[in-house]
């Protein structure tokens, strides 16, 4: 050991227990057993340490158990190092690195985390302005790229429904981009019931439809001219209040059943020729669609 408490040598035998148990959380049953999961690549794991170094300053309990790095990301990216000082940090050689990794081409670091989802009633008690709710989601990449979505357009919290993807599936936590660290994410909901909780907070339902009759430009439309202190009698919705958005399976989208919930079925239009948009594209215009309407006006003296 040096002098920091860092281990000299790397792991290097890929069949050691210890490399054989980070391995096992890229499968469901080891994550649901142990209640962790594996972030990997630089940009994962350095914001998993800074929530890591966030809590631990704020009391609460870590987020990061263990890292392991080779010492070329490290001198690559020494922040990493750094951040890392208050958890456990292992030098590995890329062969370890890789018997580890759910990729096939490791980016040289990986982190073993806790579970991180909350309650509803945490996200509802803190007030939220806008929710994505993944109703059947099935493909990991596609509920990372909303959760990302999400985080960058400055939505309160990602809810997915009971079947919906492992948000900790090593593909949906690359997707994510290291958002899963940014903002709560609740698991297993009945659409049914978070609904209704939304509804009793005030919140209104919008369903992403592409045969929806709202379009969600003329809802843009309304809310810019209500900046300007134009009356809009005739809205079907107003973009600025607080807003549930459901969004659906990749190939079937939103049920019959779930459409039903929602008070008004937006459809994102379409100026090409392409048949529609893909669910994480069509997610990120109608979140930025509220997000913009919730902000305040930029217009001098509005």
């Amino acid at each position: 050991m040096n002098e920091t408490g860092r281990p000299q040598e790397p792991m290097s035998n890929p069949r050691a227990d210890r490399v054989r148990d980070v391995a096992k959380l890229a499968g469901r049953p080891a994550r649901l057993k142990r209640g962790r999961f594996l972030a990997e690549g630089p940009q994962a794991v350095r914001e998993a340490l800074r929530l890591n170094a966030e809590r631990i300053s704020a009391g609460q309990p870590a987020v990061v158990h263990e890292v392991y790095a080779s010492r070329a990301c490290l001198d690559r990216l020494p922040e990493l190092e750094d951040l890392a000082a208050a958890t456990k940090l292992r030098l590995a050689t890329d062969e370890v690195l890789s018997a580890m990794a759910d990729t096939v081409n490791p980016q040289g670091i990986l982190a073993v985390c806790s579970f991180m989802d909350v309650t509803l009633e945490t996200v509802l008690d803190a007030g939220p302005r806008l929710i994505a709710v993944l109703c059947q989601v099935r493909d990991p990449g596609n509920a990372g790229t909303v959760l990302r979505a999400a985080d960058a357009a400055g939505a309160d919290a990602v809810v997915l429904t009971s079947s919906s993807v492992d948000i900790y599936n090593p593909k949906a936590v690359r997707s994510t981009a290291g958002s899963l660290f940014h903002l709560p994410v609740v698991l297993g909901a009945d659409v049914d019931q978070l609904v209704e909780r939304c509804r009793a907070r005030g919140m209104g339902v919008l369903a992403a439809d592409g045969y929806g009759t709202v379009n969600l430009d003329k809802l843009q439309d309304e809310n810019a001219a209500r900046r300007l202190g134009v009356e809009t009698p005739d809205s079907e919705y107003a973009l600025e209040m607080p807003t549930l958005w459901l969004f659906g399976n990749e190939a079937q989208g939103l049920s019959d059943a779930e459409l039903s919930l929602a008070d008004h079925r937006v459809a994102v239009p379409v100026y090409g020729s392409a048949e529609s948009l893909n669910l994480g594209t069509a997610a990120t215009v109608c979140l930025y669609a509220s997000a913009r309407s919730q902000q305040p006006s930029t217009v001098p003296g509005r």
